[in-house]
C-alpha cells in the first residue's frame, strides 16, 4: 500500500530516475511523485559516478516539497537513509548487520547495498523542491572500484521486486517524514546515529580534493558531520568518508 500523498511510475528502461524526475519537478510537479525504472542506462550516483543498474535491484528518485529553509536539506538525506534502513530492516532476519554511512550509503556489513542522491534546489532561502535518488541492491551487488559491495538477497531472503520494495520504502518515509513534523530533527538523528559510526570511531573524509581525519563526534542539528581532530571538533557539511 502506497500512502499519499505518494505515486508510484515505473517504466521499465529510463537513463536516469533522477533526471526525468527533476525535469518534471521543473515543469511543476506535486510533490509526492515517485519514478521508478526497472533498468537504468546512465543512472547517477554521488561524486559524479555512474550507478550500475541491473535489473531486479531498485532504481527510483522520489519527489518532495518540503516547506524548509534550504540550509536544513541534508536533513532530508538523513531521514531518507533512516526510512531506508527501517524498510531493509523489515525484510531481513532480525539481527542482519545493518548500518548507515554518512551521508548516504546503506551498509551491510561492510559491504555496500544502497545508496541515495539527494540534490535540493533553491528559491531564495526556501527548498523549492527535493529529489531522493534511491539505488538498493535487492537482488544483485554490481562492482564499484575500490568498494565491497552486497545485496539484500545476501542475508538468506528471497529478494522483493523492487515495486513491492518501493512501496514498503515509501511508506517508511512517510512514517518518518511524520515523525519529523512532530517532533522535529532529534528523533531522526537518533535513528541516524543507532546505526552510524560509533562514537570515537577513527574516520577519513574527503571533500574538494582535501582529506580531513579524525573520530567521529556525532551529528550536527542542521544534519552535517562531527568530526574530532587534534584542532578541535569541525562540522563537516558535505564529503565522502572513506
Amino acid at each position: 500500500m502506497i500512502p499519499p500523498p505518494f505515486r508510484l511510475e515505473a517504466h521499465e528502461s529510463l537513463p536516469s530516475t533522477s533526471d526525468l524526475l527533476a525535469a518534471r519537478a521543473a515543469a511543476g510537479e506535486a510533490e509526492g511523485l515517485a519514478i521508478l525504472a526497472r533498468r537504468q542506462t546512465a543512472g547517477r550516483g554521488t561524486q559524479g559516478r555512474a550507478w550500475e543498474s541491473p535489473p531486479g535491484n531498485l532504481h527510483i528518485s522520489i519527489l518532495l516539497r518540503p516547506a524548509a529553509p534550504l540550509a536544513e536539506a541534508p536533513r532530508w538525506g538523513l531521514l531518507a537513509a533512516v526510512a531506508l534502513a527501517d524498510a531493509a530492516a523489515a525484510l531481513l532476519p532480525p539481527g542482519a548487520p545493518l548500518a548507515l554511512k554518512w551521508p548516504n550509503d546503506l551498509m551491510f556489513g561492510d559491504a555496500k547495498a544502497a545508496g541515495i542522491l539527494a540534490e535540493a534546489v533553491g528559491e531564495g532561502a526556501a527548498i523549492a523542491w527535493l529529489s531522493l535518488g534511491i539505488g538498493v541492491n535487492l537482488s544483485h551487488a554490481p562492482s564499484v572500484p575500490g568498494r565491497a559491495t552486497a545485496c539484500l538477497a545476501d542475508a538468506g531472503i528471497a529478494p522483493p521486486a523492487p515495486e513491492a520494495f518501493a512501496a514498503g520504502l515509501l511508506a517508511a518515509i512517510a512514517r518518518r517524514r511524520a515523525q519529523y513534523a512532530a517532533q522535529g530533527f532529534g528523533p531522526i538523528r537518533d535513528a541516524w546515529l543507532a546505526r552510524g559510526p560509533r562514537p570515537g570511531a577513527p574516520l577519513s573524509i574527503t571533500r574538494g580534493g582535501a582529506a580531513f581525519s579524525g573520530t567521529f563526534a556525532g551529528l550536527a542539528e542542521d544534519g552535517s558531520l562531527l568530526l574530532a581532530t587534534a584542532d578541535g571538533v569541525r562540522a563537516i557539511a558535505s564529503g565522502e568518508v572513506a
